[in-house]
């Protein structure tokens, strides 16, 4: 009788630590990121004046979130993921007050690749951040020339794949922003695009394409903002060298009345490992419109100091050359008065959790 209540209690046992095994292993992870700011030529055209503020994701967007996985068997596992942004100087959420703004998606994940769905980065976003010297963070960067690198589609079908050193990824959104899915217009509000990345040994290149069309109006619908762009590094340990370019059409989607129009970014940094704590980085970026002498420079020096593999100091020193009516800024939350030149600086901390 003992023996077979013993039996009995190590099959249980067993088969509770069969169904623990099974269960979801979620992650709470974050990033909270604040300075202080100083612009000139900023505030409306009576103000013409400098500011000082604390700013919220300089280097990176303040964030928290949470990550799953469960193991499915045979090599599948279910994942999901659950990403909040916010302004620690306000403490309101962002990408318009959404609750999960910058992510929120669900999928499979497998030998083949990993299939999602949810509201997700464009293959822009996944891709370019290893190609630009500031990694497209959300200010003093190649965001700052085109915010489609840090683009997001609602509503959309993902897929990933990660091959040794090659990295595919695109998608397919049947509304941008939550504003598509119309009844008879397929057209409306849909994104789609994709990217490839190739890395061996320092050497790094990758492409990535995006387009979406315009809102629900009939008149604009069938009209779309066209991306394509190219980047590549090389890591030589010490250092590390970028380079890109983005080529844009924009058929006229804000209106019936808009106006086609292209315009090409180039850019070109460098970064430097003083020591294994502190990095410098610089970086130009070039915006050139087509059919106008509008066309301005963005110039960035950045120091980098890691206090531990968490937390970081940085100084982020900008400078943008504006010409004609070109109102490019290092930041949205410092907007430049069209036709000036200005001058930005940020010293921050950042904390990875």
């Amino acid at each position: 009788m003992k023996k077979a209540l013993f039996a009995l209690a190590a099959a249980g046992t067993c088969a509770l630590s069969g169904v623990a095994s099974a269960q979801s292993n979620v992650t709470l992870y974050g990033i909270v990121d604040a300075g202080i700011e100083y612009a000139n030529h900023t505030g409306t055209a009576a103000q013409n004046g400098s500011s000082v503020k604390v700013s919220s994701g300089n280097m990176s967007g303040s964030r928290w979130g949470l990550r799953g996985t469960e193991d499915l068997g045979n090599g599948l596992k279910a994942i999901f993921t659950l990403e909040s942004g916010f302004d620690i100087d306000t403490g309101t959420s962002g990408q318009g007050n959404r609750l999960f703004g910058r992510q929120a998606f669900v999928g499979l994940q497998g030998t083949f690749g990993t299939v999602t769905l949810g509201r997700q980065q464009n293959s822009l976003y996944d891709l370019f951040g290893a190609y630009d010297p500031m990694g497209v963070g959300p200010k003093y960067s190649l965001n700052s020339v085109d915010s489609a690198f840090n683009g997001r589609a609602d509503n959309a079908l993902k897929y990933t794949g990660k091959f040794g050193g090659l990295t595919t990824t695109a998608f397919y959104s049947t509304g941008r922003d939550n504003n598509g899915e119309v009844p008879g217009n397929y057209e409306a509000g849909r994104n789609f695009g994709a990217g490839v990345a190739y890395t061996a040994g320092g050497f790094s290149i990758g492409t990535a394409y995006d387009q979406y069309q315009g809102g629900v109006a009939p008149q604009v619908s069938d009209r779309a903002v066209k991306r394509l762009a190219v980047g590549t590094s090389y890591d030589f340990k010490v250092a590390k060298v970028f380079a890109g370019y983005r080529w844009m059409r924009d058929d006229g989607i804000a209106t019936v009345a808009t106006a086609a129009s292209r315009n090409n970014v180039y850019w070109l940094g460098g970064l430097y490992r003083v020591t294994p704590a502190l990095s410098l980085t610089g970086a130009a970026y070039y915006l050139d419109a087509n059919n106008s002498d509008n066309d301005p420079w963005l110039f960035v020096l950045s120091a980098d100091y890691a206090f531990s593999k968490r937390t970081d100091a940085y100084l982020n020193i900008g400078y943008t050359k504006n010409k004609g009516n070109a109102a490019l800024s290092m930041s949205s939350s410092s907007p430049v008065l069209p036709g000036s030149n200005q001058t930005g600086a940020v010293v921050g901390v950042r904390h990875r959790f």
